[in-house]
């Protein structure tokens, strides 16, 4: 059914008494606890302060990943969770999620055989969930695979399999499962407060960003899920309440294909500063990434700092022999990361990368830390503990097999509209009705215009914003060609949504603002 933020708004203003579960937080960690929840029957309602995903969870490096550093460090436990979920998530969602091949590089002696034997751990641990074995690669071999590899002092390589997926575009689909499944998601509306009664948590007052209006609403139990602003909640909670978030600043650099052409990622266990570097193929394009930064204050919309991008610049020009300097990187993008603090360690390398599942004296339930690749483990543990807490039916959770919303096996990956699985032809009757909607947006992307007006009656866009870095990946693609497309986008939606030309104004000028972050001054 369409996501209409009006109706569902309704919805939840005319339900009388408590709702079983709310969640605050619509990044995958409050999304997939949505679906979790939903899906097992609990009358389920999450409130989201921005867009679906507008954190984190749309900034990720796109993998859907065991984690080869995890088993480096010796957490064994965490990559086969891991491990298995990335497996779930490859039946649970294919249309969005793909195999994806690895390639690490060997320049010394050593590692051949060191991370041939890693690798080969790696597929054991992964059992019949395995997305293919891996291998030591010759020299010949890995430049066919790798044709613009920094080819001084290569030996050869190892070649392994993790997954690929579009986060944003996953989270949007958990959006739509939770409300299959009868769940009520609203985004842009922010929980300012926690209500108690007898000391316990048991609703949200929440603002809505968009009418100003303020809300009440209650449930047996509340879920804090909002990753970097996990503190923000627990201080409403109880204002004397330590911090327990170190956020750390991820950022990528996206830089057109040629700099390597292969279908094969690229991936470096070990930077100058200890950090795994990677640069993988996406929509066209090559994201190479990422950075580990401690961050004193969590923001919305987090900057690349410069130090960041030299970083990247530096080690990327190590690998590739195109040499990628700042005018040839498209978008530069950050994220913050939630780490939980363990003890008084100073180096987010180190930090827990396990997710934390904390409840207060008052009852209300923190799930924090984790990664894209676990959220559906995370919202099974979650949504069992709530079911507890709030003395909840307990009821099994079924996600394990749920197909998510756009579900559609063999997918050609090719196909700009892939994304959209068995959504697909709602688009293209779009352009059936109105035939000048099948045009691109943009001659450097592959976005129609149709997608614009599916993105508002079908996805909740409400904003240029929603549609060009979420619903569409063109501000991570391309953000000067972004820029050119906000002006059409802004009409498209005005027309569909009855805003005047001060409303679409007002939106290109916010857009171009935001936009400025991600484009680099050469």
């Amino acid at each position: 059914m369409a996501l209409n933020r009006e109706e569902i708004l309704q919805k939840c203003i005319n339900i009388r008494g408590y709702f079983d579960i709310i969640i605050i937080g619509g990044g995958a960690t409050g999304l997939g606890a949505a679906v979790d929840s939903a899906s097992r029957g609990y009358s389920t309602l999450l409130l989201e302060q921005h867009d679906f995903s507008k954190g984190t969870s749309s900034r990720s490096t796109k993998l859907v990943h065991g984690g080869v550093r995890y088993l480096q460090q010796g957490n064994v436990s965490l990559v086969l969770e891991a491990l298995r979920e990335r497996g779930l998530m490859i039946q649970n969602a294919p249309h969005l999620v793909r195999n994806q091949s690895f390639i690490v590089p060997n320049y010394d002696w050593w590692e051949g055989p060191f991370y041939g034997v890693g690798m080969k751990v790696y597929d054991m641990l992964a059992g019949k969930l395995g997305l293919g074995p891996s291998k030591n690669l010759s020299l010949k071999k890995t430049i066919e695979l790798l044709p613009t590899i920094e080819q001084k002092g290569l030996r050869g390589g190892v070649i392994y399999y993790d997954g690929q997926f579009d986060d944003s575009r996953l989270a949007i689909n958990l959006v739509q499962t939770a409300s299959d499944h009868k769940g009520l998601l609203l985004n842009y509306m922010k929980v300012t407060g926690l209500i108690k009664s007898n000391n316990m948590v048991d609703g949200v007052q929440a603002t809505d960003m968009l009418s100003g209006k303020n809300y009440t609403f209650n449930a047996r139990a509340v879920i804090n899920a909002t990753g970097v602003f996990t503190d923000d909640i627990l201080k409403m909670d109880d204002p004397e309440a330590r911090n327990i978030i170190a956020p750390s600043q991820g950022i990528h650099l996206v830089i057109d294909k040629e700099f390597s052409p292969g279908s094969s990622a690229i991936m470096v266990p070990h930077t100058d500063d200890g950090r795994v570097l990677f640069a993988v193929p996406w929509n066209g394009k090559l994201v190479v990434g990422t950075t580990d930064t401690p961050i004193e204050k969590p923001s919305l919309e987090p900057i690349a700092l410069e130090e960041e991008i030299e970083f990247i610049l530096k080690h990327a020009s190590q690998y590739l022999t195109g040499n990628p300097k700042r005018k040839d990187v498209r978008s530069v993008f950050a994220g913050l990361r939630p780490l939980v603090k363990a003890g008084d360690s100073k180096n987010t390398a180190s930090l827990s990368r396990d997710h934390t599942l904390i409840i207060s004296d008052s009852g209300l339930i923190t799930i924090t830390g984790g990664k894209w690749t676990t959220y559906r483990k995370m919202a099974q543990d979650t949504i069992d503990q709530a079911a507890t807490v709030a003395g909840l039916n307990i009821k099994e959770c079924v996600t394990e097999n749920l197909r998510i919303h756009g579900w559609l096996k063999n997918v050609d990956m090719d196909d700009p509209l892939h994304q959209y699985g068995s959504d697909k032809p709602g688009i293209l009757k779009i352009v059936e009705e109105r035939p000048e909607l099948g045009n691109q947006l943009h001659e450097r992307l592959p976005y129609l215009k149709a997608e614009v007006i599916w993105a508002v009656r079908e996805e909740m866009a409400m904003t240029v914003e929603d549609i060009l870095s979420r619903r569409t990946r063109a501000l991570l693609l391309d953000a000067k060609a972004s820029v050119d497309m906000a002006p059409e986008v802004a009409k498209l939606i005005a027309g569909e949504m009855g805003m005047d030309k001060k409303w679409q104004d007002q939106q290109v000028e916010e857009y171009n603002e935001l936009a400025k972050a991600y484009i680099l001054s050469d």
